[in-house]
């Protein structure tokens, strides 16, 4: 837990916030190690190490004079035995008695002797395993999975302008600029793609205020001094502004789609980011259930992102199809939602008065397959792919899972596929796997003439003398419903005498005149009223706990006794306490509101006084 340091803003595990010392420093943060100095008269301060001291007690002494001398307003690093977490187990590192409350205090994580009260942990010798993605990647996830999530965390000795989009991604608060000092004195000219040896540069490919007034040819002919300096500032002036970027990535929602570009120069980054996304349980804990900014996937990674593989298993364990007998397979369309697209429009115009009788499924990479009843909900229609006509090896297994999965799950009498290329190649492969008949209604070309009146014959003769009496708009509520809430959320929401309104796709619910729920087409979620809230309350799903006061506008983290779990940010949320039920929307996931001290865990909307 940490008074000094708070979160504003969260991109997965990334996140923006403020170290609120003498100065305030606004995070992601580079800081400059010399001004750890207790002699620089820096925010941060390292006093040194207990090898430095001789002893725990002379280190606790020393640091306590220190407190003393600089207030309450800087943050101090506790003296620490500076081992990375590959020494033997059995070396110990006396305890450093001095108390938090005292001032912003921080510590070198450790595994032998677990800290949970200090602003700020240091991965010490972090930058040993630079060079080993697997094994840098297990320790960063190790120091943020074990310390408060309010709580930031300082990578030294590792930050490179290529390197510090993932770093930041994975969680890391706090840099520095070692690595750009060292640089320099090596001759080596930073970029955001990887440094360049000085003799290999004809120019300087850089308007910063260091290189701008200056050519390569000059920088060569300084002396050695002259030149690390320069060479120094201009590395650091890099590191800051890809820093700076990073921190606007984070603001605008869209920090992965950078990071998947970024890895693109460091093949040890792009293992990093695949063997991260194998750690689903850790990004999707972060990941909020929907962005501002849309989904881009332009790379292979994209098919393993939290949004995507959380899109595809809530579809294959949350939703409940409408019991028809004809499922019809579509290809996806550019614009969404697929449904006002011109290509979907002539589909279900071929279609006609049988529409209402078929469930459609639309395939589509990388999210796999999209329930018609889904088409709204984030990420489905907020993404945005590389078209070229082309899938990849990876892509065809993907979605052939998804469809197979879907397929083994909800069988149906009648498959109708009306796809060409790609797609048509992975519902023969599904078909040909699982033994089920399929047919093809498409000649050519989706939209021409002839396959359209093909798709419309085929419809008339397998829907002949079916009926359905459901209602397409209540079938799409309780999907939505139930891949926000859970299975079986929808049903408990509209009861068979609740009433849909408005036009798509900002569909209402009532019952007996009482709003219930109203569908947020920006991001196709579901926004509760209190009676819509009373009506799923029960499941014990999604419920933040608070205490005994009546919440108004925001519910900060001190004041949630427990919550769910599952809450991820941007859930829409219960909250139960003596005094008031409420419904809001998270601000951040369950686990995180239970551990921190700060921040806004809840925005509320609606409000009953009990």
């Amino acid at each position: 837990m940490t008074r000094y340091f708070e979160v504003h803003q969260r991109d997965g595990a990334a996140r923006t916030g403020s170290l609120y010392l003498n100065n305030t420093i606004p995070t992601p943060a580079v800081i400059d190690p010399s001004s750890l100095k207790p002699e620089a008269e820096g925010d941060i301060i390292y006093p040194g190490s207990q090898w430095h001291f001789g002893n725990g007690k002379a280190a606790t002494q020393a640091t306590l004079k220190l407190r003393e001398r600089v207030g309450k307003n800087k943050l101090i690093i506790m003296p620490s035995c500076t081992y990375s977490s590959m020494v033997a187990g059995d070396v110990t590192c006396e305890k450093i008695d001095v108390p938090a409350d005292e001032g912003p205090t921080g510590i070198a994580y450790s595994e032998r002797d677990p800290e949970t009260t200090r602003d700020l942990y240091v991965a010490d010798g972090i930058g040993c395993h630079e060079g080993n993605p697997r094994r840098l990647l297990a320790e960063l996830m190790k120091v943020r999975k074990n310390i408060a999530p309010d709580s930031a965390l300082y990578a030294p000795n590792i930050a490179l302008p290529e390197n510090v989009a993932m770093l930041i991604y994975l969680g890391v608060d706090i840099l520095d600029t070692t690595r750009a000092t060292i640089a320099a004195f090596e001759d080596k000219y930073m970029t955001s793609a990887g440094f360049i040896h000085l003799d290999r540069l004809a120019e300087l490919p850089c308007c910063c205020a260091h290189c701008s007034g200056t050519s390569a040819k000059e920088v060569k002919g300084m002396d050695k001094k002259q030149r690390a300096r320069l060479l120094e500032k201009h590395n650091i002036a890099t590191l800051e502004a890809e820093v700076a970027l990073v921190r606007q990535r984070i603001r605008s929602a869209s920090l992965r789609e950078y990071v998947e570009g970024r890895c693109r120069h460091d093949p040890a980054l792009v293992a990093m980011l695949r063997l991260s996304d194998v750690e689903y349980d850790f990004l999707e804990e972060r990941t909020a259930l929907f962005k501002p900014a849309p989904l881009l996937a332009t790379t292979s990674e994209s098919l393993t992102r939290p949004e995507v593989v959380r899109f595809a298993r809530r579809v294959q364990q949350r939703y409940t199809p409408p019991e028809k007998d004809i499922l019809l397979l579509l290809p996806c369309s550019a614009r969404k939602p697929y449904s006002i697209s011109m290509t979907h429009s002539r589909f279900r115009k071929a279609l006609g008065k049988n529409l209402k009788l078929v469930q459609e499924v639309i395939i589509t990479s990388p999210l796999g397959i999209v329930p018609r009843e889904l088409e709204v909900t984030y990420p489905a229609a907020h993404y945005d792919t590389t078209v070229t006509g082309y899938w990849d090896a990876e892509e065809h297994r993907w979605v052939e899972e998804c469809l197979e999965d879907f397929l083994l799950k909800h069988p149906y009498k009648h498959i109708v596929a009306h796809v060409e290329d790609e797609y048509r190649s992975i519902c023969e492969n599904v078909s040909k796997k699982l033994g089920l008949e399929i047919t093809y209604t498409s000649d050519g070309n989706v939209t021409s003439p002839t396959s359209l009146h093909k798709l419309e014959d085929t419809m008339k003769e397998l829907c002949s003398g079916l009926s359905y009496r459901g209602d397409y708009r209540r079938d799409m509520l309780k999907a939505i419903a139930d891949y926000q809430f859970g299975a079986g959320a929808g049903e408990k929401l509209l009861p068979p005498d609740s009433k849909i309104k408005a036009p798509f796709p900002r569909y209402q619910a009532f019952l007996d005149k009482e709003q219930l729920i109203t569908l947020i087409p920006e991001n196709g979620t579901i926004a509760l009223t209190i009676e819509g809230a009373k009506r799923i309350i029960e499941t014990g799903d999604y419920v933040v706990n608070i205490d005994d006061f009546v919440p108004r506008g925001s519910i900060l983290a001190p004041g949630v006794i427990d919550a769910d779990e599952r809450i991820r940010p941007n859930d829409e949320v219960f909250i139960c306490g003596d005094k008031a039920f409420c419904v809001g929307r998270a601000a951040m996931s369950g686990p995180e509101m239970i551990h921190s001290s700060r921040g806004i865990a809840v925005d509320v909307r609606h409000v009953k006084k009990l």
